[in-house]
């Protein structure tokens, strides 16, 4: 069945092979993209916050926020619990006197987010903050020099501001714009004593182990804290995003499956000119005995020998491409970019489950593409193809 070298049945294989791969490449790489900015984007949402968010919306709980940390804290899975202020304000600097809106996140100077920083201030006047890298840069501030903070409340129904010096004692980058672009870590103790308790927003911050329950984690949570509390997990408040986030993962392998399956056409046309080619082999093995299925099976491992080989080759060049996008940050965002996208370098996450999902797909509409080709080889008449020149 091998044969003589055709140079028509070489190059149709090889241009089956090639395309094959291109359609495989731009797959894989297609689903590290959407990995890898998932993946992304879930760290990047829980890097200054915690998975899961305890709000008391009853007075008992806002004042007893005491006993509530030490009934989270002795839940099985339950890593790290604080309480947490959040207000609303703005920072001024010498160079931006118009001040810029940001967000007051109130932390325990121990807070792996400040990574105690915010005593670290070389002025002993003047308390420390840590700030996003692209909110300094904003200021056009370093380490140690002074700003102007102003926390913004109410009062009698009218806005009251509080306003204090402070010095920049460090910054963060989460690679998330909004974070990076508005928000700033305090001391809790000094943002409680600006701002009245109506000012702030009051939360318990929970981290989870790594391998713990989300899920079943809040469940439990709410069930423990009752209606004094507001519980919500990070995958609960950003549940809209990544489900259209799934839902365009789907489309896209969809549609760049469609490259695939165009490259099956020259995996069947392949064949359809091996059967040509081979015909007189195809009468001779027929004739002495061959039976039709074991010839149809012969076509159908040829056919999926080549798709395979054009798979195995696609995954190949996507996997290594998606890491040396990775590996150097090869695809960047500019700031304003980067808010819209929210995060500013786009990492590919090869995940074994997309490659799977790739190959199983690329397999099963090569193997499609070749029941034709290996049906008409089936039924192929030994004394027709004995005559054939």
């Amino acid at each position: 069945m091998r044969g003589e070298k055709s140079r028509v049945l070489g190059a149709t294989a090889r241009a089956a092979l090639f395309a094959t791969a291109l359609g495989v490449t731009a797959m894989v790489i297609a689903m590290a993209l959407m990995s890898g900015y998932t993946d992304s984007l879930e760290g990047r949402l829980i890097g200054l916050q915690a998975e899961i968010l305890a709000t008391p919306v009853s007075h008992d709980a806002f004042h007893g926020t005491t006993t509530a940390l030490d009934h989270v804290r002795q839940l099985p899975g339950v890593q790290r619990v604080d309480q947490v202020l959040y207000g609303e304000g703005a920072l001024t600097s010498e160079t931006v006197r118009e001040g810029i809106g940001v967000t007051i996140r109130g932390v325990d100077p121990s807070d792996p987010t400040a990574a105690g920083r915010l005593d670290s201030a070389q002025d002993g006047d003047l308390p420390g903050i840590v700030i996003g890298e692209e909110l300094a840069r904003q200021l056009a501030i370093d380490e140690g020099d002074a700003l102007r903070l102003v926390v913004i409340g109410l009062g009698d129904g009218r806005p009251k501001f509080h306003y204090r010096s402070v010095q920049l004692a460090g910054t963060f980058s989460t690679g998330f714009a909004e974070f990076d672009n508005s928000w700033i870590l305090i001391d809790r103790g000094l943002l409680a004593q600006l701002t009245d308790e109506g000012d702030t927003t009051r939360m318990l911050e929970i981290d989870l182990e790594p391998d713990a329950d989300v899920t079943a984690l809040t469940a439990t949570l709410r069930e423990r804290l009752g209606a004094d509390y507001l519980i919500n997990s990070w995958q609960e408040m950003n549940r809209e995003l990544f489900a259209a986030l799934a839902l365009q993962e789907l489309v896209l392998f969809l549609v760049l499956g469609l490259i695939v399956l165009v490259s099956t056409f020259n995996v069947a046309s392949t064949l359809l000119i091996l059967v040509r080619e081979r015909m007189r082999s195809i009468g001779a093995l027929a004739a002495m005995g061959l039976e039709p299925k074991r010839i149809a099976r012969i076509f159908l491992w040829c056919g999926l020998l080549l798709g395979g080989a054009g798979t195995l080759l696609g995954v190949t060049i996507g996997a290594t491409s998606a890491w040396i996008i990775t590996e150097f940050e090869l695809i960047r965002f500019d700031p304003e970019v980067a808010a819209i996208y929210f995060i500013d370098s786009v990492p590919f996450h090869v995940e074994l489950l997309d490659v799977t999902a790739v190959i199983v797909f690329a397999l099963l509409v090569t193997f499609l593409a070749c029941l034709l080709p290996a049906r008409r080889a089936a039924r192929v008449e030994p004394a027709t193809a004995l005559r054939y020149e």
